[in-house]
């Protein structure tokens, strides 16, 4: 049995969960809704305020599903209730950030800046301060298209070993290499 498979998720008061046809789940909440389409080798049972995943049979791919499912309607539970968020920050001299709506701007030291059109459902904020490091904050209920708008942004420039100049996580650690001079 899938140790995180057989966890049951419980939601809080302002939380609900449905089951639609075709094995669809919904999740409403104060932070938004979202929805799931299950497999049919996952049974889903709704009872009072929680929510227990279990498989029809003991096949390869109904273990497989089996927790991968319970990962995917516990974060949809946070994230209508809590949301979560992501900060980057960009870190080289001249790089600058800035948004206008849903249109991300960013200048990371190329010939031309960066136009990034964001989904509705994440809401951007960001920070230019003096002597700092320019922030990108990202909110969203949705942690898988957070994750992906994350990962575009930090395409554009990851962080490079020599100096740590590029798009980063706030916190992240970036490993350094040292340059040719330093092996002899």
């Amino acid at each position: 049995m899938s140790r995180i498979g057989k966890l049951p998720i419980t939601f809080p008061a302002g939380v609900t969960v449905t089951l639609g046809e075709n094995q669809v789940v919904t999740v409403k909440g104060p932070k938004g809704e979202l929805k799931q389409q299950l497999r049919e080798n996952v049974n889903v049972e709704i009872n009072g305020d929680e929510i227990v995943i279990g498989r029809a049979n003991e096949s390869k791919e109904s273990r497989s599903m089996h927790g991968l499912y319970r990962s995917l309607l516990n974060n949809m539970v946070i994230g209508v209730s809590e949301g979560f968020r992501k900060e980057l920050e960009l870190v080289g001299v001249g790089y600058r950030v800035s948004n206008v709506g849903q249109i991300l701007e960013l200048s990371l030291g190329f010939s031309h800046n960066i136009f990034l059109q964001l989904p509705d459902e994440i809401k951007i904020e960001t920070k230019m301060e003096r002597n700092k490091n320019p922030l990108i904050l990202l909110e969203s209920c949705d942690k898988q298209l957070l994750g992906q708008v994350c990962a575009k942004i930090r395409s554009f420039r990851k962080p490079e070993p020599y100096k740590g100049k590029g798009v980063r996580f706030v916190g992240e650690d970036v490993r350094r290499k040292s340059g040719k001079t330093a092996s002899k």
